[in-house]
């Protein structure tokens, strides 16, 4: 017997089509949903440094890292020429102020001064003949004079004595007055001879004066000579330490060559490297202190060089009390230069997420703490370890501040 067939409906026919395709409209719809909605990422949130948004007391300063040198460095440089005959003073020694460095040969100035010598000699015997010979033209010239004297005293005597013959008459009144003219003559002459002899007297003087300038000029000029020779001995100007010595026995050297470095280790100073984003709000005389095993030293800038290299400035630093222990050149140590005082803003942690942003946005987390979204911020002053901001975020957010490579283009951060 014939079994009837009911007839299904078509809906049921093609019901598994009809499910398979609205499947299919349904994955569409969510895709195209979710392409015209935010970018998401799932990420693990125990990888990720969240900091939260606070007001507290900001202070605008640099963390930078300083080394200690001498504060003062001189410069050796040769005052003659010569070549290298000995070292003496070797890197890092200590000297005093005088100490030998290194000594130099001058064979040619060697013989120069040699000459110079034999010349002051033959100087020197030159002018003490010309002494002798002045003593004894002054001493003839006093044996003169004394002699002239006493003829002139004979004659006022002779005079006096015809006078009184001529009165008492012994004398005739002609006798008399050629007595008289001879004894005026007389006198006349001794006193031209006596200023003659005067004005001798006056020129010798003159002339050993002369005489001894020249000879102690010549005596200076050798001494001058000599001196040379002492500065092939080239010695410590001051006391420190010896950095280098860049010359090698045997090398010839010129005057006022540079032959390497004195530093002066009674007195340090600290010198840094700064980038040339705070070159206008660097000054001279501004506040820093360094941290020692727990205790802070005080310092101020000393010098600021405005002249910028590989994008950054040099600043030196100087203790303004006693430095902590065991400073030396060399030593590093942590710098921070205050840039202002405290004042009340708002405030996150540093982070390396600036460096995706530039500062100009952040993943803020929402109240759950599931999501993160981006959000535009504004960033003001910093300093190692906070960020100001000034629009974007209020008291009690919390942003992600670990680094964004990770996260693409991503606009919202599921956490897991």
């Amino acid at each position: 017997m014939d079994i009837p067939i009911k007839k299904r409906h078509p809906i049921a026919r093609y019901k598994y089509h009809l499910l398979g395709g609205a499947l299919l409209v349904a994955l569409l719809a969510y895709l195209l949903i979710a392409s015209a909605g935010p970018r998401r990422l799932r990420h693990a949130a125990d990888k990720l440094t969240i900091a939260e948004a606070r007001r507290g007391k900001f202070m605008e300063y640099l963390d930078i890292e300083g080394v200690v040198q001498p504060r003062l460095t001189v410069k050796l440089n040769t005052l003659e020429g010569g070549s290298v005959e000995r070292i003496v003073a070797e890197d890092g020694s200590l000297l005093e102020a005088g100490d030998t460095i290194l000594v130099l040969a001058n064979p040619e100035l060697s013989r120069l001064i040699e000459d110079e010598r034999d010349e002051l000699a033959k100087q020197k015997i030159n002018y003490r003949e010309k002494q002798i010979q002045m003593e004894r033209k002054t001493s003839g010239l006093k044996r003169q004079a004394l002699e002239t004297l006493y003829k002139l005293e004979r004659l006022t005597k002779q005079h006096a004595l015809d006078r009184e013959e001529y009165r008492i008459g012994i004398q005739s009144k002609a006798q008399f007055e050629v007595a008289s003219d001879e004894y005026a003559f007389n006198r006349e002459n001794a006193r031209l001879l006596l200023e003659e002899l005067k004005h001798d007297s006056l020129l010798n003087l003159i002339q050993a004066d002369l005489m001894r300038g020249d000879f102690t000029r010549e005596e200076k000029r050798f001494e001058r000579g000599r001196a040379r020779l002492d500065n092939l001995v080239v010695r410590a100007p001051v006391g420190g330490q010896l950095s280098f010595v860049s010359v090698i026995p045997g090398e010839r050297v010129a005057a006022g060559t540079n032959i390497g470095e004195l530093k002066i280790i009674d007195q340090v100073k600290v010198s840094a490297k700064i980038s040339e984003y705070y070159i206008d709000r660097v000054t001279v005389g501004l506040p820093a202190t360094v941290t020692y095993q727990g205790e802070k030293f005080p310092l101020k800038i000393i010098r600021v060089n405005p002249e910028i290299k590989e994008r950054q400035f040099d600043i030196d630093l100087l203790f303004t009390a006693t430095p902590p222990e065991n400073t030396r050149v060399g030593k590093n140590y942590r710098v921070q230069i205050e840039l202002g005082q405290p004042e009340d803003a708002l405030v996150i942690d540093r982070g390396i997420f600036f460096q995706s942003t530039g500062g100009r946005w952040i993943f803020t987390l929402d109240a759950s703490g599931a999501k993160a979204r981006k959000t535009n911020i504004s960033i003001g002053r910093q300093n190692p370890r906070q960020y100001e901001i000034l629009e974007g975020l209020r008291p009690g957010d919390r942003v992600i501040v670990s680094g964004y490579a990770a996260f693409g283009d991503a606009e919202e951060i599921i956490l897991e």
